[in-house]
């Protein structure tokens, strides 16, 4: 899985080796050649190391991961059988069978009034598009032994990666922001009379997502093969007690060119929910041999994905759809999504509907420590001092960071879903097109050297890397559709523009 299962005695393999060309201080240096005197950062991360290094090493015995951005060694590998084959899949479908997802799926009618046909195209297909990005990225991880943000490195360049690294830290934190206020939702809807507030249900999840990161990211492997299903007996369920409400036939609002900016700002708003993986796609699988089967990640990874991501947004696009003809549905959906939810399952099930949404408000773990896990990477690779600090603290940080956002956001959910997923998605679909060019026309039959993966003056100084991103961006601008903004392209598809950036 996407980590190494350790136990006492692998302190000293998961610990970076001492001498090795890739590391530098501890394997965690930057690789920046400066061997003149330290910043002020880089000196307070001297003071700190020993103590956080001694800390960490006694976490390691109660299985917390060490590992940083250091490449895994081809020696270090597991060994490989058809159950490293079938985890793939179960990963990616586990992390998306999340009530996030759900309430993604509402927005279709509630936000760009679409049909449930329209809005079942779009999300299938936008889905699908997105998947095929992450299944690309994560083909690099057996590959390379590298995080998918350091191999950034070598198609952006060094300095320039370092901006891609700082986006994809948003893009993590704020997907995990998303989940934690959904289930919060959910979590406050279920409790009697309302008597735990969403901001108790936040905390507790935020809570639970960092203990697991932290002190229980062997447990988290073995769940995650198994996560889907009670989730997807739960959504199951779902579906079972609110299909009769679903609305099938009213046609989508709007005249046809309306309509059709509807249809690609939904499409793209699904694309981008699926992209965002792709700035970790590989980090899941630097532990898997070279010699693993690269067109079968890329397909497990994509069907995982892809089913996962269909299944959870058709529940949400066809709950959504029996609001205007619903009361209960109604009255809930004005108190927040996750309350929809529940009252779906609470009007048919009782008390056993209060239980499943329990079930589908906890999918958020597996949804919400896989990006929190990557965020604490991504820290480090913003520089020497940030190397230096084990993960665990950066770990730390980011959910602090997330949990607060969720506190002050909780509130406009769909104005967070429809702006930020949008404009993340943007810059990931930028970026794997630059990676898929770099691989291509300009690496074709040459590769790349792994081991150089932490040496400055051996990667690309990314000049053409930058512009090429620059001049995307500037595309995405002149295409977007927002609430804040819309692009002078965007705003001739009909009446409220359409969100053409992910073409």
């Amino acid at each position: 899985m996407s980590t190494p299962s350790l136990e006492a005695g692998d302190v000293e393999k998961q610990l970076p080796r001492k001498g090795r060309t890739d590391g530098g201080h501890h394997g965690l240096s930057d690789g920046s050649d400066d061997r003149g005197s330290h910043s002020t950062a880089a000196l307070a991360a001297d003071r700190l190391e020993g103590p956080l290094r001694s800390f960490e090493r006694q976490l390691i015995k109660y299985n917390v991961e060490a590992r940083g951005i250091q490449r895994v060694e081809p020696d270090e590998r597991h060994a490989l059988t058809w159950k490293g084959y079938v985890s793939i899949f179960c990963l990616w479908f586990s992390i998306n069978l999340a009530p996030v997802n759900i309430t993604l799926g509402m927005l279709a009618s509630q936000v760009f009034a679409l049909s449930f046909t329209d809005a079942a195209l779009c999300a299938v297909f936008g889905s699908l598009t997105g998947s095929l990005a992450v299944g690309y990225m994560a083909t690099f991880g057996p590959i390379s032994g590298i995080r998918s943000m350091v191999f950034a490195r070598y198609t952006m360049g060094w300095w320039p990666s370092k901006l891609v690294v700082l986006l994809n830290l948003i893009v993590q934190l704020g997907y995990s922001m998303i989940g934690c206020v959904v289930a919060g939702q959910i979590l406050s809807a279920v409790s009697s009379h309302g008597s735990m507030s969403v901001v108790v249900g936040i905390i507790i999840v935020a809570i639970i997502i960092w203990v697991i990161t932290t002190f229980g990211i062997t447990i988290y492997e073995v769940y995650e093969r198994y996560a889907f299903v009670p989730q997807i007996i739960a959504i199951s369920i779902l579906y079972g007690v609110s299909a009769s409400h679903f609305d099938l036939e009213t046609p989508s609002e709007g005249d046809p060119r309306t309509v059709a900016g509807d249809r690609l700002s939904f499409f793209s708003l699904c694309l981008s929910a699926a992209i965002t993986y792709a700035g970790g796609g590989a980090d899941s699988f630097v532990y898997y041999p070279t010699h693993t089967s690269r067109p079968l990640v890329f397909i497990l990874t994509t069907l995982g994905l892809t089913c996962s991501f269909t299944f959870s947004l058709l529940s949400g696009i066809g709950l959504a759809s029996g609001i205007p003809s619903t009361p209960s549905y109604s009255t809930a959906y004005s108190t927040s999504q996750g309350a929809l939810i529940v009252t779906a399952l609470e009007n048919r099930l009782d008390g056993f509907g209060r239980f499943l949404a329990v079930v589908i408000a906890f999918g958020i773990i597996a949804n919400g420590v896989f990006p929190t896990y990557i965020a604490g990477i991504n820290f480090q690779i913003l520089g020497r001092a940030a190397a230096r600090i084990p993960r665990f603290i950066w770990t730390t940080v980011g959910v602090v960071i997330y949990l607060v956002c969720a506190l002050a956001g909780r509130n406009h959910l769909s104005e967070i879903f429809t702006n930020f997923l949008a404009v993340m998605g943007y810059w990931l679909a930028i970026w794997v097109a630059i990676t898929i060019e770099e691989q291509v026309i300009f690496r074709w039959g040459t590769g790349y050297d792994w081991s150089v993966w932490n040496q400055r003056h051996k990667l690309p100084l990314g000049i053409a890397a930058l512009l090429a991103f620059l001049v995307g961006w500037a595309g995405a601008i002149l295409c977007m559709a927002q609430a804040w903004y819309t692009g002078p392209i965007a705003r001739l598809v009909g009446e409220y523009g359409a969100d053409v950036c992910s073409f």
